[in-house]
């Protein structure tokens, strides 16, 4: 399990952006160049216009010990628990997400029956690199990626989790716990409104025009693809321990 999208190569970055000064200070086009990634300025307050733009929080944003989201999807609503304990890191970037307005509008991207649910990259090309740009370190797997279970993705480098995650839509156990894959919840209600996500794209959606594209790519290849409407943190009902 890993996502495919790669941090821009910095080299490349670094002699556009030395080619951009030469040519102003010639004469030329006195215009900003554009960033060649959309990522936000470094240094841009989370409290601009649209504080999805900047990325997350510079001071990570605490979440509390156990809290649930209410994830209302196009084909229906399902609830996660979250237990800060299982993967604090992981626990309070998902938190940020939720209630940051992070997922309206997000794709389910990657369904794979017998297998996971992956979503979490933005329709906004910007807002989309911004987050991706800000990964999380690397914590320890405390439970198993049982069914039901929601975990952030990785790339084959360490402390690569951003904003991409995925639902175990069955047990994952012999196949991730092994690969450091550390679920931080788990879905407690709608399970079976996972279970119906749209599935006939399987992993054909190419991530890197994903990231570049947003959902425009989605809706012209891809227009059958279930989304999140809204999500919400809720008080939980019960904060019972997940079990291992």
């Amino acid at each position: 399990m890993s996502h495919a999208f790669r941090r821009p190569n910095t080299v490349a970055l670094l002699s556009l952006f030395v080619a951009v000064f030469l040519a102003a200070s010639c004469g030329g086009d006195s215009r900003p160049a554009a960033s060649a990634t959309g990522t936000a300025a470094a240094g841009t307050r989370r409290d601009s216009a649209n504080p999805l733009l900047t990325g997350p929080a510079v001071t990570a944003v605490r979440s509390p010990e156990v809290f649930r989201a209410t994830m209302t999807t196009s084909r229906g609503v399902f609830v996660i628990e979250v237990q800060r304990a299982l993967s604090p890191r992981g626990a309070d970037r998902f938190y940020e997400m939720v209630t940051s307005g992070y997922f309206s509008g997000v794709r389910f991207f990657r369904v794979v029956p017998g297998f996971v649910a992956q979503f979490g990259m933005h329709g906004e090309p910007d807002v989309n690199a911004a987050w991706q740009d800000r990964s999380i370190v690397d914590e320890p797997r405390r439970i198993s990626n049982a069914r039901g279970t929601i975990v952030f993705a990785t790339t084959p480098d360490p402390n690569s989790r951003a904003n991409q995650l995925f639902l175990n839509l069955v047990n994952n156990a012999a196949k991730l716990d092994g690969r450091g894959f550390a679920p931080f919840g788990r879905v407690v209600e709608g399970l079976e409104v996972v279970d119906q996500l749209n599935s006939e794209y399987g992993e054909t959606v190419n991530q890197n025009r994903l990231a570049s594209k947003g959902n425009a790519y989605l809706r012209s290849w891809f227009p059958a693809l279930d989304s999140i409407v809204s999500a919400v943190v809720v008080a939980p009902a019960d904060s019972g321990r997940i079990p291992q």
